[in-house]
C-alpha cells in the first residue's frame, strides 16, 4: 500500500470516528487494549499492553489516532497495562467464539464469492447460537459482526468468567461434537415386562435437545424418507451404507414400519438393526449440526477481540454490534457499510479486479485509473486491490 493511500484511509477513518459514538465493553477499565496503526510495509504492527487509562477518553483516542484496528482482551486483569500476562494478574474472562469464513468447511476459496463465504458463516451462527442458547443456557450474549470475514459472540454469564482453558477446551469440544459417542446419548431405563419374572432394560435416545435430538431428527428424516419408497429402492438404499446386505436391509425396513412411533419417541433400540442404523446418524449430527469455531480463540483466556463500532481495516466496513432478533435481517455488505463513505465518488487505480457485491449492488470493476463510489473504494483500497489516484 502505497503511502498516499495509507493517508487517505487514515484521513477518513478518523473523519468516521468523529461521527461514531462507540459503547465500550462491560468492565473496559480492567481490560488490555490494543491497536494497529497505518503503517508503511507489508506487515502489521500491534501496539498492545494498554490500559483504557492510558488511552484516555476513547472516541478522542480514535480520532487521534485514527487506528487500521482497534482491540481490547476478553480477559480482565488487575493491571491491564503490564507488559507481561503474569504481571496483569488475571481475574476473569468473557468466553469468546469466533466463526471466520475463510475457515469454514462449507465454504470454497477462489470459488465462492465474498457474499456466498458471509452467508455460510450467517448458517453456521446461527448453529452456534443453538448451542449457547438451548444446550447450555446461556443468557448474557453479544452478537458482532467482524467487518470482516465472519462473526464473534461474547459470553459473559457469571458462571463462565472463571473458567479456565481446560474447561473452556469441553466447551470447545462440545460444539463442535468432537469425541461425541452415540451411547451416551441413549438412557437406560429398566422397566418391568409383562409375564416376565425379570425386569429388562429399555433404552431410548434422548431426543429432548443436545446432541440427542440433533441425532434423532437426522435418522428420523432419513426414516420417512426410507417409508416413503417402493420396497426395492427403500432395500436399495439401505444396502448404501456400510455394512448392511439384503437381510439386514430387509430387518432394518420391517423394523421401521412397523415400530415408526415408537422411533419418534426415541425409542430406536426396538430392532437391533434399526438401533445400528440409528447410531449411524450421530456422525451425521455432527457433521451437519457442529459449529465450526475457531478453537484456540475461545480457550484463550487473554485473546484481544475487535471492538464493536470501529472500522475493520482490512475491508473499510464496520464491526457492528447486533441484537439477536436483528440478525435474520442482517446483510453485512449493506448494513455494514459506514454512511461516512456513502454519497460521493473517488478516484482510484485498481490493480486487482473483478466482482465487487457492497452496498446493496454489483460493480465489475476493471483494472486502471477510475471513478468508484467512496465504499467500493475504500473496500478494494482496504484490501490491498487499488491505491488512491495521484492528485
Amino acid at each position: 500500500m502505497e503511502e498516499r493511500t495509507r493517508a487517505y484511509l487514515r484521513g477518513r477513518f478518523r473523519d468516521y470516528y468523529r461521527r461514531t459514538e462507540l459503547t465500550p465493553p462491560p468492565a473496559a477499565n480492567e481490560r488490555e487494549w490494543g491497536f494497529i496503526p497505518w503503517t508503511e510495509g507489508p506487515g502489521t504492527t500491534m501496539v498492545r499492553h494498554r490500559s483504557l487509562l492510558e488511552l484516555g477518553d476513547l472516541s478522542e483516542f480514535l480520532v487521534r489516532k485514527r487506528p487500521r484496528h482497534v482491540y481490547f482482551s476478553a480477559g480482565r486483569f488487575r493491571d491491564p497495562s503490564a507488559s507481561s500476562m503474569k504481571a496483569k494478574d488475571w481475574q476473569s474472562a468473557d468466553l469468546v467464539f469466533d466463526l471466520d469464513a475463510d475457515h469454514l468447511p462449507d465454504v470454497t476459496l477462489g470459488e465462492d464469492s465474498y457474499a456466498e463465504m458471509l452467508a455460510t458463516c450467517k448458517e453456521a451462527l446461527f448453529r452456534l447460537l443453538d448451542f449457547l442458547e438451548n444446550d447450555f443456557g446461556f443468557e448474557e450474549l453479544e452478537i458482532v459482526f467482524s467487518g470482516g470475514r465472519g462473526y464473534h459472540v461474547h459470553v459473559r454469564d457469571d458462571n463462565v468468567r472463571h473458567l479456565d482453558r481446560e474447561h473452556r477446551r469441553e466447551i470447545v469440544d462440545y460444539v463442535r461434537g468432537i469425541g461425541l459417542d452415540f451411547d451416551n446419548l441413549i438412557e437406560t431405563e429398566t422397566v418391568a415386562g409383562l409375564g416376565r419374572k425379570t425386569p429388562t432394560e429399555r433404552r431410548t435416545l434422548r431426543i429432548e435437545g443436545g446432541w440427542g435430538k440433533r441425532t434423532h431428527d437426522h435418522f428420523m428424516t432419513f426414516v420417512d424418507d426410507l417409508l416413503a419408497l417402493e420396497d426395492e429402492a427403500a432395500l436399495e438404499r439401505l444396502q448404501e451404507f456400510d455394512g448392511i446386505g439384503e437381510g439386514k436391509a430387509t430387518a432394518t425396513l420391517n423394523a421401521a414400519r412397523n415400530n415408526r412411533e415408537q422411533l419418534e419417541a426415541g425409542n430406536v433400540t426396538v430392532h437391533t438393526a434399526v438401533a445400528q442404523l440409528a447410531e449411524r446418524f450421530a456422525s451425521t449430527a455432527v457433521e451437519k449440526d457442529n459449529a465450526p469455531i475457531d478453537e484456540p480463540v475461545t480457550t484463550d483466556t487473554n485473546r484481544l477481540i475487535r471492538l464493536p463500532g470501529t472500522l475493520h481495516g482490512g475491508s473499510g466496513l464496520k464491526t457492528v454490534r447486533l441484537e439477536r432478533d436483528e440478525l435474520e435481517g442482517f446483510d453485512p455488505l449493506v448494513d455494514a457499510v459506514p454512511e461516512t463513505f456513502e454519497g460521493q465518488e473517488i478516484a482510484v487505480d485498481v490493480t486487482d479486479g473483478g466482482e465487487v457485491e457492497l452496498g446493496g449492488d454489483s460493480f465489475t470493476v476493471s483494472e486502471g485509473d477510475q471513478s468508484l463510489p467512496e465504499y467500493v473504494a475504500v473496500f478494494l483500497m482496504a484490501r490491498g486491490r487499488a491505491e488512491k489516484e495521484k492528485e
